[in-house]
């Protein structure tokens, strides 16, 4: 009797023992670390393959696990969006950041514009920066939930919006880039002073720091840099209660815009950032230990080939000027109403209607937006141009209106969306070498999703899976509740 009591006892316990979270074995893995490859297009794992070594996206690809159908569904397809929507599981509609650009209240603001915040590290206006725009809860934000408030959440990247958005509300830290002070900074949402970890970062790699972050790949090494300085410095994933860094890599987006998809710069941005992602994986696998920290890859969105690359093989291509689109509706609505500027503002194929205009002079708000889709509409390089307040009438197909939809904020979004001919894309100068985004079609919304680490089979899927399930599989994952605003389903590995 005494042996089958101790005998019970023994295995409660052993059981007790092995449902304990420990650090060969935790319960959730020690650190969550994301990483956005901004304008990564999906098929550059494939197409850049033979330029990489074997300890960076070879290694995800042939440790991870790949979602390698995973498609943006909302419009526009813009740096500030994606980030969001990664990290909430969310879309513009929802969330609130409508475009990298947009209007609350009436007025021009950036997707993390807060005139209440000031820089921390510079003077510029730059730091003037927080996530009070953004509407929902994000991954780390829940994490911080879960734990009590005990789980670190930092952010990186060159971009203010990149490293502010992913890391939510309630992070530890966010820090960007200033070209002002050639340093990282952050903003005093976050704290008063630079930690002592960023201002010895800052000096260590001044000289580095100093280059061209943006259209060379000393921006690829900068940022990374950081993400070890923040890795080290916040003791990231070295206890038993998860942390998450948010990591987004700038200068992919940049060079692209300059120099075009798969140029010789972008190419060369993308060799930097093999190796510098080979090298950090290594830095993890010895600081968190390998096997104890999850990881995801992905983008914020796609890109377009340019449109000389395109015509040298025969493709359909060109460009499409909003300006010139806003000026030239403008000008046709003035002679058929009589009023100027009846369209204020284009920002990323979005069109704001001058709602004061319209309403002093007694115009049918309806018969000027019909007129507006009607001068657009017919333009050559223009497929659709659609009124979102009255998106049921319009003829276009039922999946891109779903998007629409999904991508439409009515108290942030313009009211008319123009969707340019398929292969042509958004063109702000006269530069015609550079790449760009922001459509509904493949070469936008067809992301890479690579997960890796901790409790990741190795493996692939082309089943359909989006964007906004990211940060639900995470959470799915860690066993903690999806962002509140999340849409998206947590992926299986099968």
């Amino acid at each position: 009797m005494k042996r089958m009591i101790y005998f019970a006892a023994l295995v409660a316990m052993t059981a007790t023992a092995a449902m304990a979270q420990t650090p060969s074995n935790p319960a959730r893995p020690r650190l969550v670390v994301g990483i956005v490859v901004d304008q990564m297009r999906w098929d550059y794992l494939y197409t850049c393959q033979h330029m990489w070594g074997s300890g960076g996206f070879n290694r995800l690809l042939g440790e991870g696990y790949s979602c390698a159908n995973t498609m943006i569904d909302y419009l526009p397809t813009v740096t500030a969006c994606g980030h969001a929507s990664i990290y909430t599981g969310s879309t513009p509609a929802i969330h609130g950041i409508a475009g990298n650009n947009y209007k609350i209240d009436g007025h021009n603001t950036s997707s993390v514009r807060d005139n209440s915040a000031r820089g921390v590290g510079t003077d510029d206006s730059n730091g003037c920066k927080s996530p009070r725009n953004l509407m929902v809860t994000t991954l780390g934000d829940q994490l911080k939930l879960a734990t009590g408030g005990k789980g670190r959440v930092v952010g990186v990247s060159l971009k203010d919006r990149a490293a502010v958005l992913p890391a939510g509300h309630g992070a530890d830290g966010a820090y960007w880039y200033d070209k002002t002070t050639t340093s990282f900074i952050t903003s005093t949402y976050y704290c008063n002073e630079l930690p002592k970890w960023v201002v010895n970062y800052n000096n260590a790699a001044h000289e580095l720091l100093a280059q061209d972050m943006w259209d060379k790949p000393y921006g690829v090494t900068a940022t990374f840099g950081m993400a070890e300085a923040a890795l080290r410095g916040e003791q990231l994933g070295k206890d038993d209660i998860t942390d998450l860094l948010a990591i987004s890599v700038s200068t992919t987006d940049m060079t692209s815009h300059h120099f075009g998809a798969r140029s010789a710069e972008t190419d060369s941005i993308y060799s930097q950032l093999d190796r510098d992602l080979a090298r950090f994986l290594s830095v993890l696998d010895r600081e968190v230990g390998q096997g104890n920290y999850l990881l995801f890859l992905s983008a914020d969105h796609g890109g377009t080939y340019s449109e000389p690359h395109m015509r040298a093989l025969n493709l359909p291509s060109g460009r499409f000027y909003d300006t010139q689109v806003q000026a030239d509706a403008n000008a046709a609505l003035r002679t058929q109403f009589g009023v100027d500027n009846l369209i204020t503002d284009a920002m990323e194929y979005s069109f704001y209607l001058n709602h004061h205009a319209i309403d002093s002079a007694g115009l049918d708000r309806n018969a000027v937006v019909d007129a507006a889709l009607k001068t657009i509409g017919d333009r050559p390089e223009v497929m659709w141009a659609v009124d979102l307040e009255r998106l049921s009438d319009a003829a276009v197909p039922q999946e891109i209106k779903e998007r629409l939809i999904k991508g439409y904020h009515r108290k942030r979004s313009g009211e008319i969306f123009v969707m340019p001919v398929t292969g042509y894309y958004a063109s702000w100068d006269g530069d015609v070498r550079g790449s760009n985004h922001g459509s509904w079609n493949q070469s936008d919304t067809h992301i890479p999703l690579l997960f890796f680490g901790w409790h990741v089979p190795h493996g692939e899927t082309t089943r359909l899976t989006h964007m906004t399930d990211i940060a639900p599989t995470v959470a799915a994952m860690l066993h903690i509740q999806a962002p509140d605003g999340a849409l998206g389903l947590p992926i299986s590995f099968e």
